[in-house]
């Protein structure tokens, strides 16, 4: 075995437990069965592991959030998450970190960043699995799955290989560049289990016609909202791009969105917008609108809702219903989004494998003995800031314990 825990060759044609994906959820899932004594296999498509991992946090791999809680996750079942996320937490996962002596930071929100690279954490995980003799093999494509007795088979690039417990760790749809594709659904459905619908989640939402046209040459304006849709509100930066809108408080919020679905944007979240411009109505009346804005906005962002929202005059000359109009349309700013980026730069894939048919447990099917499902390829999503990760140990940590 090479020091990095990958083998090359031939699969051994039996072992106890096959992982298909070597992504966070699959190794985890590996190094926590390989504690137990288990002979097993992790195979993957691409030519190397953990590529999420690798590009996540701009190459520093946000790898949890000391914060996680089961609100912060999305699934038809939110209950569903609880019990895998009690049993493997944040602390569990820094405890590893810190025995491999990995320096890290708390950026914002409970996020937590490598120093140095993303590529300590894969380090890390493919070190644990080979103190466990844990095999992880790349370059190995899955042609075909069959349930024997006591187990499964699965024919590869690599030869057949048998195996107990099966447990599909393949992710979502999301970046498709870096391999994703939908292949754990399929396994799923082969065995008989329910996928429920997908699409891309903490991902860029597009503007098209008028609205597109008001915004797109402000492209690079970045500031501070509160984004609303659907109940959920998430305060953060807004970034406007050339097709539409990005950054942290619309990768958020976009989990919640689908088309159609009114999304409003607090502007000035930090103030109370009617008492603020009753105020400078008093204070600088002869001032207009746009410049007083330019105080508290980017100025070409706040030239730009004069030009079509706002009409500039001075401020002595709005009544106060005018006024309060204004505020209502300030803290509440309606944004028409046309749809998303897609899949090519979702950062998560909502929806998937049913979790009414799994054990919260273990992660187990209730229909298949043996086979597992953890990670992205499972209806759990969480928000953006290290929470995925955290379901991703979490998830394969409680199915390592008894696959």
């Amino acid at each position: 075995m090479h020091a990095t825990g990958q083998t090359a060759g031939h699969l051994q044609d039996e072992c106890d437990v096959v992982v298909v994906g070597a992504g966070a959820a699959g190794l985890m899932c590996a190094i926590a069965a390989g504690a137990r004594g288990r002979r097993v296999q992790v195979l993957d498509h691409a030519n190397k592991v953990g590529k999420k991992i690798l590009m996540s946090g701009g190459g520093r791999c946000n790898f949890t959030n000391t914060g996680t809680t089961p609100a912060q996750y999305l699934s038809a079942n939110p209950h569903f998450c609880k019990s895998a996320l009690a049993r493997y937490t944040p602390a569990d996962f820094i405890d590893m970190v810190r025995r491999h002596r990995i320096a890290y930071h708390e950026k914002e929100l409970g996020q937590l960043f490598c120093d140095e690279s993303s590529k300590l954490i894969v380090r890390m995980l493919l070190d644990e699995c080979a103190a466990v003799r844990a095999q992880v093999r790349t370059l190995c494509g899955i042609e075909r799955i069959e349930a024997i007795e006591g187990g499964f088979r699965l024919r590869t690039t690599l030869g057949t290989v048998r195996c107990a417990s099966l447990v599909v760790a393949t992710g979502g749809l999301s970046i498709p560049s870096l391999g994703a594709s939908g292949f754990g659904y399929a396994i799923a459905r082969q065995f008989g289990h329910t996928v429920l619908p997908t699409r891309p989640g903490l991902v860029p939402l597009t503007l098209s016609g008028r609205p597109q046209e008001q915004l797109q040459d402000l492209a690079g304006v970045s500031f501070e909202v509160e984004a609303q849709c659907d109940g959920a509100r998430f305060r953060n930066r807004l970034l406007v791009t050339h097709r539409g809108i990005s950054g942290p408080a619309i990768l958020q919020v976009s989990s919640y969105w689908q088309p159609g679905d009114a999304l409003r944007l607090d502007l000035l979240p930090d103030r109370d917008i009617a008492a603020w411009l009753a105020g400078q109505r008093r204070e600088r009346g002869n001032a207009e609108l746009r410049t007083v804005l330019a105080d508290v906005l980017p100025k070409r962002f706040a030239q730009r809702l004069c030009e079509h929202w706002l009409p500039s005059r001075p401020m002595k000359q709005y009544t106060p219903a005018e006024l309060a109009r204004a505020a209502g349309l300030l803290g509440a700013w309606p944004l028409p989004a046309s749809g998303t980026e897609g899949y090519r730069t979702a950062e998560v894939t909502l929806g998937g494998v049913d979790t009414r048919e799994l054990s919260s447990g273990t992660l187990m099917s209730r229909k298949v003995p043996g086979l597992f499902f953890v990670g992205e390829v499972v209806d759990v999503t969480g928000w953006l800031g290290g929470y995925n990760f955290q379901w991703a140990w979490a998830s394969g940590h409680a199915a390592g314990q008894v696959a």
